[in-house]
Formats: C-alpha cells, sequence, structure tokens
C-alpha cells in the first residue's frame, strides 16, 4: 500500500472548537451591519460600529488557528494537492453562489446603478474574475473593488494565498522561524496603519498589498498560538467572549486609529482566540454557536449584493431615522435567513456531493 496517498480517513473534519465557531458568526454579523453603517455615515468616527471591518483581521487569525489544528499532523499523508482540493470545496461553492448573486444585483437594482457603462464583454469579465477569484479592480464607480461583483471576495482571495503558503511552506517551518516571521509581518501591519492612518485596505485595487499584510501577521499569529499551546483555560464562555470581541468592533473611530487598530490586531485578537479555544461552553449554548458558525461564511460571502442596492437606496430615498432604522434591522435579519437557505439549499449539498465524489475516487485506487 502506498502510505502518501490519502485516506477517507485522513480527510474526515476534526472536531470543531464551538465557541470559536460561535465567535466567527459573530464576527459575521458585525461585517454586516458595519457594510450597512458606512453607507450611513461616511465619516467613520460617527458609525457606532467603526471599526466592524477589523473582523476580517479576526477571521485571518481563526484561520490560521484552524488550519493549523486541522492540518498540521496530516497534511504530509494527505499530500498538498488534496488539501487544495479540500479548501476549494470547502471555500469555493459559496465564492460562486456569491459572484452569481452581485451579477444579478448589478443587472437589476431596482434603485439604480450603472450597468450600462460596461458593455457585455466586461460584464462577462467582471463575473469570470469573481467566480474564479481573480482580481479585477476596474470598477470606478465601485471604488476600485478588487471584486466588484461581490466586495468580501477580497479577504476570500488572500484566504487561498495564505493556504497555498501553508501547504509549500508554513506546514514545514519550524516554530522557531514562524515566529520570527511573525514578528516580521507585525512589523509590515505597523508600517502599513502609519502610512494609511488605519488597517482598512486591502479591498482596492490601490491599497492591494495592505490585505497581504493583514493576512499575514493574523494567520501566522493564529497558527503559532495553536503551534504553542497558548490555549488559555477560562470559563468567559461564548456570551462572555462574544462581547470582549465586539468592543473591538465598537471602540470609537479617532486619529489614533493608525495606534489602536495595530494593537487589536497584533495583541487583542491573539488573546482572544487563544481564551476562546480554551474556554468552557455551556450544554445550553452549544446549538446557538453551532448555528453562528455554520452562518458564518454564507452570510459573509452572500449579503453584499444586497449593500449595493441598500446603498443606491439610500442615496436615492434619503429615507428618515425610523425607516432606515426599520431598514436596516429588517435587512439583517433577511440576509441572516437568506444566508441559511443558500447554506441548506446549496452550500452544504454541493460540498457534500464533491467530498462523496472524491472519497469514492480515492477509495477505489
Amino acid at each position: 500500500m502506498d502510505t502518501n496517498k490519502p485516506t477517507a480517513t485522513i480527510l474526515q473534519t476534526k472536531q470543531h472548537f464551538e465557541i470559536l465557531d460561535g465567535l466567527r458568526g459573530i464576527a459575521a454579523l458585525a461585517v454586516v451591519i458595519f457594510h450597512f453603517m458606512e453607507w450611513v455615515y461616511l465619516d467613520p468616527s460617527q458609525n457606532f460600529i467603526g471599526h466592524g471591518f477589523l473582523a476580517v483581521d479576526f477571521f485571518f487569525c481563526l484561520s490560521g488557528f484552524v488550519i493549523g489544528y486541522a492540518y498540521d499532523d496530516r497534511l504530509a499523508k494527505m499530500g498538498w494537492l488534496e488539501f487544495f482540493k479540500s479548501r476549494i470545496i470547502r471555500l469555493h461553492p459559496l465564492i460562486i453562489a456569491g459572484s452569481v448573486l452581485g451579477l444579478l444585483a448589478f443587472l437589476f437594482d431596482p434603485f439604480g446603478g450603472h450597468p450600462e457603462l460596461y458593455n457585455t464583454g466586461m460584464v462577462i469579465l467582471l463575473f469570470l474574475s469573481s467566480a474564479l477569484l481573480i482580481p479585477f479592480p476596474v470598477m470606478e464607480d465601485r471604488g476600485f473593488n478588487l471584486f466588484g461583483l461581490n466586495a468580501p471576495s477580497w479577504s476570500l482571495f488572500w484566504e487561498y494565498i495564505a493556504n497555498i503558503v501553508y501547504a509549500l511552506v508554513l506546514c514545514r517551518l519550524k516554530r522557531g522561524y514562524l515566529i520570527v516571521l511573525t514578528i516580521l509581518s507585525a512589523g509590515a501591519i505597523c508600517f502599513v496603519s502609519y502610512l494609511a492612518g488605519n488597517l482598512l485596505g486591502g479591498w482596492s485595487g490601490p491599497t492591494f498589498w495592505d490585505g497581504g499584510a493583514r493576512i499575514s501577521y493574523s494567520f501566522l499569529a493564529g497558527l503559532l498560538i495553536y503551534r504553542s499551546n497558548w490555549i488559555i483555560r477560562n470559563n468567559l464562555g461564548f456570551i462572555g467572549l462574544s462581547i470582549l470581541l465586539s468592543l473591538a468592533f465598537i471602540m470609537p473611530f479617532t486619529t489614533w486609529n493608525w495606534i489602536s487598530e495595530p494593537l487589536v490586531v497584533l495583541l487583542y485578537f491573539p488573546l482572544l482566540i487563544s481564551l476562546g479555544a480554551g474556554a468552557v461552553l455551556k450544554p445550553g449554548l452549544k446549538k446557538c454557536c453551532v448555528f453562528s458558525g455554520k452562518i458564518s461564511y454564507p452570510l459573509y460571502m452572500t449579503h453584499y449584493a444586497v449593500l449595493w442596492m441598500f446603498g443606491n437606496y439610500y442615496n436615492s430615498h434619503k429615507p428618515g431615522t425610523m425607516e432606515l432604522t426599520f431598514v436596516i434591522i429588517s435587512g439583517v435579519v433577511l440576509l441572516v435567513g437568506f444566508a441559511y437557505l443558500v447554506m441548506v439549499v446549496y452550500d452544504i449539498p454541493v460540498r457534500k456531493y464533491l467530498s462523496e465524489r472524491r472519497n469514492k475516487r480515492i477509495a477505489g485506487k
């Protein structure tokens, strides 16, 4: 028997850290609310959740921890090719779904938009680049987003890059070298924050490399936490840690962001990952954490099509405070419900089908 060939057992998913899964859902919800509110308050200092974008850095740190936990001890056996297939099966169905939704919202936005500015060939290129996760920042009316049809895909692009680097380099890297890389990437985060005044970049063509700095540190820090077993046993639970995580998103937006934001990313989020991995989950909150974790990625990848329509609605109708409050609260609730529907009807069945096909192929070898 060839021990280098993967088996179905090796490919099985490990048990999850349920509180960390739940915190992922809290972060995804913060992103959605932040995206609504940034249309309302162009001045982020007036936005009560002005730092909601830092949820992406939390995602990156959590990803490094989870990837290390899930694959450090079995990547050599399964091989880098099967690892890439696992990640594509996990991530790409929703990348395609987000691209389709983004295209439909772009073409049929009832509140405006400017599809007439783009010919058919350009629209096809925009869709293909989004579906294939190839940055294509050409939409000036959308701030030169790396992915004009589905803006959040920028972080998935860097997630893929991090996964590739992990499989080819980081999985074999000794802890000492990992510490050096983490320190160097921390310097990059501080440099980016100093130049830009904040860590908001990464999503657009002009700020492309800011995204590289953001994932470099956070992913490495998460991986380092796992390999160093920096797990802090505590009784904060899901509720306590959710409150602590939310504090990072609602902290004031000031002229000192270039200092406060790196501190959150460099120290606070890794601390929360360590606490989340070691926290005790009350049985009554298990279902809540499981649901929160499952819905987080579908919510993150499907919400922005509606946000472009909301922005056009807000700019064209200028709703009052009461109407706006109702629209935003209803929008968040409906987006969570829609994400659940996409997850149940599309994402889970597609991933199950692809996984079963791969397992049958492996078993037949």
